[in-house]
C-alpha cells in the first residue's frame, strides 16, 4: 500500500489538532470528576497556545522543567508555574526574582541548601516563595526516601524564613517500564504513598501540615481517582502520545496526535528503505519494550532499525515494499524529545495542513 501524498516537504512533524485537544480535554476531565488539580508539564509541547488551551480547559496551571521554559510561558501570559527542577547559582535566583514579578512561581529542591538560597532570594524581596520538596517514589532520580528521611529534610526547609512550604511532589517516570495497566497502577499507588506516608510523618513527629501532594507521569494519572489524598497532578505527554505510552497501554494508537511525515528517498537493496527522517528530526531515544526508532502505525512490522543525522534505515518484513517518493508516518518512541528539536509544528485539521504550532520554549535548557 502505498499512502496518500502530502503537500508538504518532508521531514514535517505533524499534530492533529482535534486528537490533541481530545486527549487534553479528557484529562482535565479525569482530574476535574476526581477532585485534583491539573498542572500539566509543559515540557512536552514547549507552546504557549497549546499552554493556554490546557489551562482554558481546566488546568490549574503549568509545570515546566527549566528556569528558561518558566520565562517564555510567563511572558505569553501564563501566571500559575510550577518549575520543577532545582533552582541553584546566583544567576538563576536573579532571573527567579524578576520571574516573580510577573507570575506566581512554585519552586521545588530536595536539598536544604537549594532552599536556603532561594529563602535569601525571598527576604530580599519581602515575600515568602512558595516550594515543594522532591521525594522519590522509585525512580532514584532526586528526592530523599519517604518517610523520616525526607521528613527530616522538609523540616529543615519549613524553618527558613523566606519559603513557604506548601506540598510535596515525585515523579515515578519508571512507569514506563510497565506493560500492563495492573503494574502502571501498581506504580501509581507507590507513587501517592510515598508522599503520604511523609506527609503523614510530619503531621505526627513534626506537627506541619502539608496540604498539596502532586503526582506526575501520564500512565500513572490514569488511576488518580483510586489514590485518596492525593491534591494535584502533573503529566505531559499526554497532548501528544508516543511510542511509549503505546506500549505500557496508556493511550491507542489511533490518540497518538503527533506524527513524523517521512518520504522515501532510497530503495537501496531488497528489505531496506531509506527515508529523509533521521536523529535531528526523531531523537535518538529508544523504547526498552519495542525495537526501533518509532513506529509506523499503517505498517507496525516495519522497523526503523537504524538512524544517522539525516537517514533512517527501514527494515521490510518480506512482503513489504515502498517505492521511493513513498510518504510513511511515524509515531516517536519519545514525544518530548522530538518536540525540542523542531522550531515548529505542522497543525493538521480534517486531514490538510491548518497552520503551525510555534515551539516557542525550544532549546531553554537553562
Amino acid at each position: 500500500m502505498t499512502l496518500r501524498p502530502v503537500s508538504h516537504e518532508t521531514p514535517a512533524v505533524v499534530v492533529d489538532w482535534d486528537i490533541m485537544m481530545s486527549n487534553i480535554r479528557l484529562t482535565a476531565e479525569r482530574a476535574r470528576n476526581c477532585g485534583v488539580k491539573l498542572r500539566p508539564h509543559t515540557k512536552t509541547h514547549k507552546s504557549i497556545r497549546i499552554a493556554r488551551e490546557q489551562i482554558l480547559c481546566g488546568a490549574q496551571g503549568i509545570t515546566v522543567a527549566k528556569l528558561g521554559e518558566a520565562e517564555v510561558m510567563a511572558e505569553g501570559g501564563i501566571d500559575d508555574i510550577l518549575i520543577a527542577f532545582p533552582i541553584v547559582g546566583k544567576a538563576k535566583l536573579e532571573r527567579l526574582g524578576k520571574l516573580l514579578q510577573k507570575a506566581r512561581v512554585i519552586v521545588s529542591t530536595d536539598n536544604y541548601d537549594v532552599a536556603r538560597g532561594i529563602s535569601e532570594l525571598g527576604e530580599s524581596l519581602k515575600r515568602r516563595i512558595p516550594l515543594y520538596v522532591d521525594i522519590n517514589s522509585g525512580l532514584n532520580r532526586c528526592g530523599g526516601e519517604p518517610g523520616e528521611e525526607s521528613g527530616e529534610t522538609v523540616v529543615q526547609i519549613a524553618s527558613l524564613p523566606g519559603v513557604e512550604l506548601i506540598g510535596l511532589m515525585t515523579h515515578a517516570g519508571h512507569v514506563y517500564g510497565c506493560l500492563s495497566d495492573n503494574e502502571c497502577r501498581s506504580i501509581a499507588v507507590r507513587e501517592a504513598e510515598s508522599l503520604l506516608s511523609t506527609q503523614d510523618w510530619l503531621k505526627r513527629n513534626r506537627g506541619i501540615e502539608v496540604t498539596e501532594i502532586s503526582v506526575g507521569s501520564t500512565p500513572t494519572s490514569k488511576f488518580v481517582g483510586e489514590l485518596p489524598g492525593v491534591t494535584e497532578m502533573r503529566p505531559g505527554a499526554y497532548v501528544f502520545g508516543d511510542v511509549s505510552q503505546i506500549v505500557t497501554g496508556t493511550i491507542n494508537v489511533e490518540n497518538c496526535a503527533l506524527r513524523v511525515h517521512a518520504m522515501v528517498v532510497s530503495t537501496p537493496r531488497p528489505g531496506t528503505a531509506i527515508i529523509d527522517a533521521g536523529s535531528k528530526t526523531l531523537s535518538s531515544d529508544i523504547n526498552g519494550q519495542r525495537r526501533g526508532y518509532g513506529l509506523l502505525p499503517a505498517y507496525p512490522d516495519v522497523i526503523v532499525e537504524r538512524l544517522s543525522e539525516e537517514h533512517g534505515i527501514l527494515s521490510l518484513p518480506e512482503g513489504t515494499t515502498f517505492r521511493v517518493g513513498d510518504v510513511v508516518e511515524i509515531i516517536p518512541n519519545h514525544c518530548c524529545t522530538l518536540v525540542n528539536l523542531h522550531d515548529r509544528l505542522l497543525e493538521a485539521r480534517g486531514g490538510s495542513i491548518h497552520s503551525y504550532i510555534t515551539v516557542d520554549a525550544r532549546g531553554k535548557i537553562i
